[in-house]
């Protein structure tokens, strides 16, 4: 996936270049508005509102009209009315610095699949079924009452089953939130969530990662 980074920041722009491309991406860097509005089409932007001979808050609105991808702010900006006028300029989200990078990998994903039309059908993982149009979850066929949250998190974990999903990235796109304070919610969510699919399937925790549900043996 072809990532555009605008950001004046020499230094920061290195090291969030390597960890972006750490991580598979391919990366373009952009240090001006104008290089911005002239590079290529990118499926993802990464965008700093203070550029040396513009806003970025402009540069959102011009790319936006020229359908380009995602755009995430990048900025040390955090007052509400800064946000907004970022999300209402455009973005898909905006992040303040500074951060994590594995929050904003988090962000990156929530926004891609915010992006893409949603997955449709029905999941199987051991003797449990996701029926992702009816949104109902049955064990060897009878029905499993979840609440939304509930839900949503059994839809992430399923979508790639034996594969570990982050919390960071739980707490995103489910809680819409980085917050660790969250993270106590998400633990009492799966404690739940193991409770009602009990043998159907097991959700397992992965120390400093996440979870991953698969079949039980």
């Amino acid at each position: 996936m072809r990532v555009l980074l605008v950001e004046d920041d020499a230094r920061f722009a290195a090291a969030l270049i390597a960890a972006l491309r750490r991580s598979g991406y391919d990366v373009e860097h952009a240090t001006t508005a104008a290089a911005a509005l002239a590079a290529p089409p990118a499926d993802l932007v990464l965008l700093d509102v203070g550029l040396p001979d513009g806003d970025g808050m402009d540069v959102c609105r011009t790319l936006r009209g020229q359908g380009d991808g995602a755009i995430i702010m990048l900025t040390a900006r955090g007052e509400e009315r800064d946000r907004v006028a970022g999300l209402r300029g455009g973005a898909d989200d905006y992040v303040v610095k500074p951060f994590g990078f594995a929050e904003l990998q988090a962000r990156i994903e929530a926004v891609l699949r915010r992006a893409r039309p949603r997955p449709e059908g029905v999941r199987t993982v051991g003797r449990l079924q996701v029926d992702l149009d009816r949104h109902e979850v049955t064990v060897d066929g009878q029905p499993i009452t979840l609440t939304r949250k509930e839900f949503h998190v059994l839809m992430l974990l399923t979508a790639e089953p034996g594969t570990a999903v982050r919390r960071e990235r739980l707490l995103t796109e489910v809680w819409h939130t980085s917050w660790r304070g969250t993270s106590r919610t998400l633990d009492v969510h799966m404690a739940t969530l193991r409770g009602k699919i009990g043998a159907g399937a097991q959700i397992e925790t992965i120390r400093g990662v996440g979870y991953r549900i698969a079949p039980r043996q």
